[in-house]
């Protein structure tokens, strides 16, 4: 019998579960390398979201134009500390040039076809797992609080028509037929059918593990230290335990992968968006569908243990503290526009997006060896993303033509 190849991933959130789920199908010995365990830190409390219609880069013109406006506001959707701005400085000048037309059009074709990928995959791949039932088909309505700021919003709709991705524009007393309960202050939204959130991110994960679990994968618990080409095999050396080996190498860490792509030389223009969210039980508020606060920059979901408020964006790296100041601004945002939420035994969360100034995520070999590869940087679509990430790290590890053009996603576009 021919032996199996063996492949390490590094990082056990759902990214790194998708392609060990993957890789176990076509037939590879998997390991799966965390400091912690399975989807036990980002991916277990973000918002739920598979958000498939979502492919504007968050370097739109009328983001870009928003941004001193943010800043200014304290209870605003964006915040960069002082103390971390000159270390955010050139990544932010990257962030601005891909706001430029022609970079904000590449970008917008890719996500489109990653987009259509994501669905098909995800659905397959939980289909696979048993786990179709944790998908919710409810939609999501986007909230204007002026017609001024719907009208902002249409040109980023004419690029979804575009794209093929239904909606429906709805005014006044319909409001309330899509989420009873609203604020008044709401006179316009945007309804998209075809967004779908999950009962429960973890439990998502844990369900997908399950499946690559079954497969053969394994979990070791331990933080890789350093990667290196020794002959025919690639070394992954660990902090925590003994020092692995294998015939290819994934890096999905996350926020933390720019760390070990250094070692494997290529440098990678990765910021770390710093989300927060507090989850308020069962009973907190009749949610029918996740709601986008546009212009407040946050959103909130009905998951299987209650509601979930949550999103923003602070930028401050992985060293400083949490600043549980930013859910509890959005939470008294939340109890003014959903009329009678309850508040009371709320709990608070915040995870590390893995952030790149174009929006798109890294897929690909590395410079120093086409056995190990990338997989990270997916920002807020790491849950929307990450089927599809696997079946393209799957792709390239089989030698399989890629299921969509991984030209926009290489590493080395930086």
């Amino acid at each position: 019998m021919e032996e199996k190849r063996q492949a390490v991933v590094i990082g056990a959130g759902i990214v790194g579960i998708c392609v060990a789920a993957y890789l176990s199908e076509a037939g590879l010995d998997v390991t799966v390398c965390d400091r912690t365990g399975i989807c036990e830190e980002t991916s277990s409390g973000n918002q739920a979201a598979l958000a498939f219609s979502d492919i504007m880069p968050l370097a739109t013109k009328g983001l870009l134009a928003s941004v001193p406006r943010w800043l200014a506001d304290p209870e605003g959707p964006l915040r960069l500390p002082a103390g971390y701005a000159p270390k955010m400085l050139p990544w932010l000048i990257r962030f601005a040039l891909e706001g430029r037309p022609a970079r904000r059009a590449r970008s917008i074709g890719a996500q489109t076809a990653m987009m259509a990928l994501a669905e098909t995959e995800m659905m397959n791949l939980l289909r696979r797992a048993g786990a179709s039932e944790l998908v919710h088909h409810d939609g999501s309505l986007e909230l204007y609080e002026s017609e001024a700021e719907l009208k902002a919003a249409l040109p980023q709709w004419r690029y979804r028509e575009a794209a093929g991705i239904a909606f429906e524009h709805i005014r006044g007393a319909r409001l309330a037929d899509y989420q009873p309960g609203l604020s008044p202050r709401f006179v316009a939204a945007t309804f998209v059918p075809g967004w779908k959130t999950v009962s429960d991110p973890r439990r998502t994960g844990l369900a997908i593990w399950a499946h690559a679990e079954m497969l053969g994968a394994r979990f070791a618990k331990g933080r890789a230290r350093s990667i290196a080409q020794e002959g025919e095999r690639v070394v992954v050396r660990m902090d925590d335990m003994p020092d692995r080996d294998a015939d290819l190498v994934v890096i999905a860490a996350g926020a933390w992968s720019h760390f070990l792509t250094r070692l494997t030389g290529d440098v990678i223009p990765l910021e770390t968006e710093r989300g927060y969210n507090t989850t308020f039980p069962r009973g907190a508020f009749d949610l029918r569908r996740q709601l986008v606060f546009v212009r407040h920059g946050f959103v909130a979901t009905p998951i299987s243990s209650g509601v979930r408020i949550g999103g923003a964006v602070e930028f401050g790296g992985l060293d400083r503290p949490p600043d549980y100041i930013r859910a509890r601004m959005m939470v008294e945002k939340a109890k003014r526009f959903l009329l009678g939420l309850k508040t009371e035994s709320g709990r608070e969360w915040m995870g590390y997006r893995p952030s790149l100034p174009d929006s798109l995520p890294v897929i690909g070999r590395s410079r120093a060896s086409p056995q190990v590869l990338y997989a990270f940087g997916h920002g807020h679509l790491g849950l929307t993303q990450s089927a599809a990430t696997g079946r393209l790290i799957r792709d390239l590890v089989t030698g399989e033509k890629p299921a969509i053009d991984i030209t926009p996603f290489s590493p080395q576009r930086f």
